[in-house]
């Protein structure tokens, strides 16, 4: 399995997505709850690194720039390319042909072989983040985005990056969970779903949860897993 997963660069171009994320959510990394009040995102499962829990996605920073809309009549460049630095603690399944649905031989509808699912709305990105031409098109989500990406150092770009408690993973007696607070190398998290081994210790002490039950991190995964396929 290892073999199929994306080898992608540190720079380059995606799709961009958006979904709900409750405030507070653990989602498959198992990041602390306070990573949610700073811009998040889930990363494409073949991305990513694994089918569930924690990859070597998890806890990795980017730079997303908003390009253009192209599922719209006539596309949709907008004048201003908005930005937000993300930190990645979900995955996106693949399933179909979603946005999600890249593998190493085969992009996405949109070409791409990434897919970016933004966790908004949030208290921490700006509402109008998604611009819009109502006028022309009669609506304001246009739902999917071509976009540009950069790898970034979470310290020093992500605004969670200095917020000790929004850094790292939750305790968990399971082994389930993974989130380097900036991964650079040997603390990057390995591929749950491809040995099942354990990760490096991301816990931090500003975690507010000392454990997780194994059957709350299975609920939280299937919680997930619906959000990405309603939307």
């Amino acid at each position: 399995m290892a073999s199929e997963w994306i080898d992608y660069p540190s720079n380059g171009y995606a799709t961009m997505t958006h979904y709900t994320l409750p405030a507070g959510f653990i989602a498959a990394c198992g990041c602390t709850t306070d990573s949610s009040n700073y811009p998040t995102a889930a990363m494409s499962q073949m991305a990513y690194g694994s089918s569930t829990s924690y990859g070597p996605g998890c806890g990795r920073c980017f730079n997303l720039t908003l390009l253009n809309t192209f599922t719209s009549d006539p596309p949709f460049y907008p004048e201003e390319k908005n930005s937000v630095v993300v930190k990645i603690t979900d995955l996106c399944p693949v399933g179909g042909n979603g946005w999600c649905s890249a593998t190493a031989n085969k992009p996405n509808a949109g070409g791409a072989y990434i897919n970016f699912d933004l966790a908004w709305p949030s208290s921490s990105i700006p509402a109008d983040f998604f611009p819009s031409n109502v006028t022309l098109y009669g609506y304001t989500d246009f739902g999917v985005w071509n976009i540009s990406y950069q790898s970034v150092d979470c310290y020093e770009y992500w605004a969670g990056g200095k917020t000790p408690a929004a850094l790292g993973s939750v305790a968990d007696e399971a082994g389930s969970v993974c989130c380097p607070a900036n991964p650079t190398g040997n603390d990057t998290c390995p591929s749950y779903s491809d040995a099942k081994g354990l990760p490096p210790d991301t816990t931090t002490s500003a975690s507010k949860l000392s454990a997780i039950p194994a059957i709350r991190l299975l609920r939280s995964a299937i919680l997930v897993s619906l959000l990405h396929i309603l939307i």
